[in-house]
């Protein structure tokens, strides 16, 4: 795997989507956007088709997606819920029957630090939704992604440094922690990239994680205000108390449009990135920068895309 470090991009934290696509033509590309109509999923989809991409939106409320999206030429936007497997085949399935490649792939959709939730066969919901839900839909769409040589980003969070994968209690059994929950959900986004990137190498297609920055967007549904107060994050009106410690949703998707289209990336893959370039390890002093070894570890990636074929039913790379 490339070492993670810096390769100067000439971008970072305050770059926008579009300034991340400046000179950079998508016409006659087709994206897939999952959460691509909110917050800086829907950042995301604005750019990629301002630049010319056709821009495929899948969504667990479409009558809400097909509002935010209106007036936008060149997207398309269909069911789907992550948290349920026969839903994401059933899009997969629409989406194949069209016969139609693809060349971008952005797994934006999440759900963050939710009170205990159950998916399925009693999944952890963020877990489930976030991982099991985009490894299932990748899989599916396999047939048109390889073609093309797709790049496929799965957006991860600085909320990875919170947990590595709970191998004895996935499913958070005992204890339920909703922040290291979700940092397990976090650091399994980063896994599939690097094991992705692996298998899909020899088809051309590359994989990277990242973490978006912080952006106060829908993804805070599930935090009470006190909490957020707690945090430091907003005053008790609601009013961001740190307005430079947050991007903005066009800041925020620049990352996740950098990763999908930047030509600095060629040849590269199986990274971790953030500011709109590639991050170094988390520094040994605590602090949230940087991608832990856990995140990044080509053993742990295996044995974790192992389990999610097993739960999911679905691997394109099985041999048997």
């Amino acid at each position: 795997m490339t070492e993670q470090h810096s390769i100067g991009s000439g971008f970072g934290a305050t770059s926008t989507a579009d300034e991340v696509l400046a000179g950079i033509d998508l016409t006659g590309r087709l994206a897939i956007v999952t959460g691509g109509y909110s917050g800086i999923g829907l950042e995301t989809t604005r750019a990629l088709v301002g630049a010319g991409a056709r821009v495929v939106v899948p969504a667990r409320r479409r009558s809400t997606a097909e509002e935010a999206l209106a007036g936008l030429d060149g997207v398309e936007v269909d069911e789907m819920d992550l948290g349920d497997l026969e839903s994401v085949r059933a899009f997969a399935e629409r989406f194949l029957a069209t016969g139609r490649g693809i060349d971008i792939v952005i797994d934006s959709a999440g759900i963050m630090a939710c009170p205990e939730t159950r998916v399925g066969p009693g999944w952890e919901a963020q877990f489930a939704t976030n991982h099991l839900g985009h490894f299932a839909l990748v899989n599916r769409l396999w047939p048109a992604i390889a073609p093309g040589g797709a790049r496929v980003v799965s957006v991860s969070s600085r909320g990875h440094h919170f947990s590595g994968i709970r191998w004895n209690d996935l499913d958070w059994r005992r204890g339920y922690d909703k922040w290291e929950a979700y940092g397990q959900a976090k650091t399994a986004n980063v896994l599939f990239a690097v094991h992705l990137d692996r298998l899909g190498e020899a088809a051309g297609v590359r994989a990277f994680a990242l973490h978006p920055g912080g952006i106060l967007t829908p993804l805070q549904r599930h935090l009470p205000k006190e909490e957020m107060v707690e945090r430091g994050w907003i005053d008790e009106n609601g009013t961001p108390l740190d307005p430079e410690g947050f991007k903005t949703p066009p800041q925020g998707a620049a990352t996740q449009v950098w990763a999908a289209t930047s030509p600095l990336l060629d040849g590269l893959g199986g990274l971790y990135l953030e500011d709109c370039d590639v991050a170094g390890p988390a520094p040994e002093d605590g602090e949230r920068t940087g991608v832990k070894a856990w995140a990044v570890d080509p053993d742990q990636a295996a044995r974790l895309w192992a389990e999610s074929a097993r739960r999911t039913g679905v691997d394109a790379f099985a041999t048997d």
